[in-house]
């Protein structure tokens, strides 16, 4: 029994072949610089352990996870979400919000760890 049902999306297209063959490049090159951030931030949590390096580097190393998960989440936004595609100042817009929330959450979290921390210390 054939289903009438089920809607054909390949019917419903709007661009040409070489249209659809630039959009799949780009797909590819978006998973691939998302593969290689992952990847570095994959090999650097393998071969830089807590305990084999410095303190100062090993803030290095969080700052570093942080900012590349930040590039990430905002690559992810501007490909997927189309707002490459649109005006700089509305980029902004978006964007800068959250650049200073996590900023502002990043201060909170220091912030209250620090705390934490030394009340632990005076309990110990």
């Amino acid at each position: 029994m054939e289903r009438d049902d089920i809607i054909e999306y390949s019917l419903h297209t709007h661009h040409s072949e070489e249209e659809g063959k630039k959009i799949r490049a780009k797909i590819w090159k978006v998973t691939a610089i998302l593969t290689l951030i992952t990847t570095v931030e994959i090999i650097v949590g393998i071969y830089a352990p807590r305990y084999l390096v410095t303190p100062t580097v090993w803030l290095l190393i969080k700052f570093g996870y942080i900012g590349l998960t930040i590039l990430k989440a905002a690559y992810i936004v501007l490909v997927f979400m189309h707002l490459g595609d649109e005006r700089k100042n509305l980029r902004w817009v978006i964007l800068a919000p959250y650049g200073l929330f996590i900023l502002y959450l990043i201060f909170i979290v220091l912030t209250e760890g620090t705390y934490v921390n030394g009340v632990w210390n005076t309990l110990m």
